[in-house]
């Protein structure tokens, strides 16, 4: 009996002491994790994403967090089709939005309506391999060279989320890539920067007109999805709040107003939609630098209305540095038509002179972007917000 209430005692103490080794290690790693962001990586990460050097991150992994989908759950185009506009008019709406890209005299649309379901086009546009992203949830279509220091790389979703913005990353290191600043933030690239291109957001009935010999992206997929349908029916509502946004958002702008941002160097001026509705076309100076920004009402969102068709109208905008040969132009609006006040010369949303002395010139973009004010925001505290002077 002795030795049995022995062993019972021993063997209590040892579950004791056990329990002990537990905690007190459960206690340890809770501090080495507060202490070090890089041990709130989820473990089962590295098979998931074998390839992907975690101790490489430039950002706090706390604040990269799941949307839902997993690893390639939304699904890039990697072998887009393409067809002429005369084939695209019989399911693609005049007002319906595109992102427009020409380079070296090759243009190509790709419609919102078909990058909502994928928010990745891997493609080659005259003769240079780029990445056509758009990220609903910021609202933000931005086109990237896939090259890297000689190096081709393509594009896929993680199914991961930073300051409600897209995660993508490359097939070749499983390198992770935030979709607004194309900069590589985890993995073998981190601190790597993508070279953005000119690209802009238009109704695809101007796109048409400014290059009727263009490419439209086909639905022709690979992949069943409802073209046409918004899956985040009433999204950009301004007064709404962004899915998964966790930081405190700025309080100079309703979160969900879309703004077309400009930066020149380390300045940045964004124009709100809601001064362009009133004021269609803006003559301003960013950093030294005289820019133009021409927007034109009409264009469907994308993300309003369950069918696309039937959604509310917003702004194109576009901008520009409007120096021409060295002449800087002021530019206005005069009976629905972009003119420069110089010459007379009428001007497109491209930047294009289609009439007057300057016909066939060519306005040189800015470095710009349509976005959400929350996401740009985010990324960009430091901008400042145009004003339209009191009159």
């Amino acid at each position: 009996m002795k030795s049995l209430l022995t062993s019972l005692i021993h063997g209590r103490a040892w579950h004791l002491s056990l329990l002990r080794i537990v905690l007190l290690s459960l206690l340890g790693w809770g501090v080495l994790r507060a202490a070090n962001p890089q041990w709130t990586w989820d473990l089962g990460l590295t098979k998931e994403w074998p390839k992907t050097d975690f101790s490489k991150t430039l950002v706090d992994p706390r604040e990269i967090e799941s949307g839902g989908p997993s690893k390639d759950g939304i699904p890039a185009i990697d072998r887009p089709r393409f067809v002429s506009p005369a084939e695209a008019d019989r399911w693609l709406d005049a007002r319906e939005p595109v992102i427009a890209l020409e380079i070296r005299g090759e243009a190509r649309a790709y419609p919102l309506s078909i990058l909502i379901f994928h928010e990745i086009v891997n493609d080659t546009v005259g003769g240079t391999p780029v990445a056509v992203t758009f990220c609903p949830l910021c609202n933000a279509s931005i086109v990237f060279d896939r090259r890297v220091a000689g190096r081709l790389l393509d594009f896929g979703t993680t199914g991961r989320l930073r300051k409600s913005d897209l995660v993508m990353y490359d097939r070749q290191t499983e390198s992770w890539w935030q979709q607004f600043t194309g900069q590589g933030i985890v993995g073998n690239y981190a601190g790597t920067r993508l070279t953005q291109l000119p690209s802009s957001i238009v109704a695809y009935a101007d796109f048409k007109a400014a290059y009727p010999r263009g490419q439209v992206l086909s639905r022709e997929t690979g992949h069943g999805r409802p073209y046409g349908r918004n899956p985040y029916r009433g999204y950009d509502r301004v007064g709404d709040q962004p899915f998964l946004f966790r930081d405190p958002a700025d309080p100079r702008l309703p979160p969900m107003e879309r703004v077309i941002g400009v930066a020149v160097g380390a300045t940045m001026h964004i124009y709100p939609f809601s001064v362009l509705e009133k004021t269609p076309v803006i003559n301003d100076e960013v950093a030294g630098r005289p820019v133009a920004i021409f927007s034109k009402a009409g264009t469907l969102s994308v993300l309003d209305e369950e069918t696309i068709r039937a959604s509310r109208t917003v702004p194109s905008a576009t901008a520009f540095d409007r120096r021409v040969a060295g002449r800087s132009l002021s530019f206005e609006l005069r009976d629905g038509t972009i003119r420069d006040r110089e010459t007379g010369s009428t001007w497109n949303l491209f930047g294009q002179a289609l009439e007057g002395s300057l016909k066939g010139q060519r306005l040189v973009p800015a470095d710009s972007g349509v976005h959400f004010a929350f996401a740009w925001l985010a990324f960009n505290p430091q901008s400042e917000i145009y004003r339209p002077a009191v009159r």
